[in-house]
């Protein structure tokens, strides 16, 4: 049976001024995958929903975020390599600066990874019988884990998410556990506070990284593996902590490649040659690419349009494994917007489908492709059937 390799290029839509980045882009690599391969768009939700890069990925591989989705928490933690247990809180964090019992930066001025890294040591301890475990990612970026008993993550955010005070986190549902849950978030946050206050890392620095603000609270479960649900023995090369966190969530392997920072400046090249590798012991490679949806954020045209050209670049070596390859993303992420949008994305296929007629890859040729528009839970079984893989439905 035939292997495939799922791109998924993260915040790869985009919309004309008077031209997208992707039309915009010299892709040869991909024109040449679209004229001898298939293309449409796709709705990674439903039409006109604007999607998270968590839920979109959950969707596109198979899992309804609708029963599967738990918070952004559980996935960020995953990916960092952290062991969940049932029951678990997990909330994504942000190193700040607090001056005067008011927000100052909410990332201290982008604190280092290696310094964040020191840093974190002084932020796992027990309050109240519950375990905090806080562990660092990306500059300031990291995860808090609270484990033990009657907890709930229906709670709320303490990052305000804009300068300012505190939030002070409060339950959200009328439960005995949710309340005990956000007491031990603001004991925590005051603990922290305290503990990083005077620490030598913060010494000289302009902006010290010296409170945790904390959000997207979820409650791990363990779900059905992706091979369970799908017969595909898959893997996940990504750069970006949330996408392996998802990879794991759903019992996928994860290839750590040197190189694959989870932006712009990320090798492909290094990621490239690991997915070829990785298809001799797997069905499906599940790769991510993250750099595009970074220039599309900061409104970055050109960013946008040369990260398209490198990624470009590496096609020929995943053409030359004779898999089949699915080129995608995860939502639009317009530079006019610098935010993701609602609308389609582009998506491709090559080997294992018919061939249409057209001969670019981008959002406008993408309108006139033989796939038409598909949807994101639509995708795990294209995979399937070019694959030789899927069952038939009846006698």
């Amino acid at each position: 049976m035939k292997k495939a390799i799922l791109m998924i290029i993260d915040g790869l839509g985009d919309l004309p001024t008077p031209k997208t980045p992707l039309q915009a882009a010299k892709t040869p690599n991909f024109d040449k995958l679209a004229k001898n391969g298939i293309i449409g768009l796709m709705t990674p939700l439903k039409r006109y929903l604007v999607p998270g890069s968590d839920t979109s990925h959950l969707q596109i591989l198979g899992y309804d975020p609708a029963v599967f989705y738990n918070g952004r928490g559980p996935l960020e933690a995953l990916g960092l390599g952290i062991k969940l247990e049932d029951g678990d809180v997990a909330f994504r964090a942000n190193f700040a600066t607090l001056k005067n019992n008011e927000i100052t930066d909410r990332r201290a001025g982008r604190v280092d990874t290696q310094t964040a890294s020191a840093l974190s040591k002084y932020l796992s301890f027990t309050i109240d019988g519950v375990q905090a475990i806080f562990m660092s990612s990306v500059e300031h970026r990291g995860v808090l884990v609270l484990r033990g008993h009657g907890l709930n993550s229906e709670v709320s955010d303490t990052d305000p998410h804009a300068l300012g005070q505190i939030n002070e986190c409060h339950q959200l549902v009328d439960l005995s556990d949710a309340k005990r849950t956000a007491d031990i978030v603001n004991k925590f946050t005051q603990l922290a506070i305290g503990r990083l206050s005077d620490v030598p890392e913060n010494k000289g620095r302009k902006l010290p990284a010296n409170c945790i603000l904390l959000r997207g609270a979820g409650v791990y479960k363990q779900v059905p593996s992706f091979y369970e649900r799908f017969g595909l023995n898959a893997v996940c090369i990504a750069g970006g902590a949330l996408y392996r966190g998802v990879a794991t969530y759903l019992g996928m392997d994860v290839i750590l490649v040197p190189g694959a920072t989870g932006d712009k400046n990320t090798d492909l090249n290094a990621k490239a040659d690991s997915a070829v590798r990785a298809l001799q012991n797997y069905d499906l490679v599940f790769m991510h690419i993250k750099g595009c949806d970074n220039a599309g954020h900061d409104g970055d045209f050109n960013g946008k349009k040369k990260m398209i050209e490198r990624i470009d670049s590496i096609m020929p070596k995943l053409e030359k494994t004779g898999a089949c390859i699915i080129v995608t993303a995860d939502h639009s992420t317009p530079v006019s917007r610098k935010g993701h949008s609602g609308h389609e994305v582009p998506i491709l296929v090559y080997g294992g489908e018919r061939v249409d007629k057209v001969k670019k890859f981008d959002e406008i040729s993408c309108m006139d492709g033989g796939l038409g528009h598909i949807r994101g839970k639509d995708v795990v079984n294209l995979i399937l059937n070019i694959t030789e893989r899927a069952e038939k439905f009846g006698s």
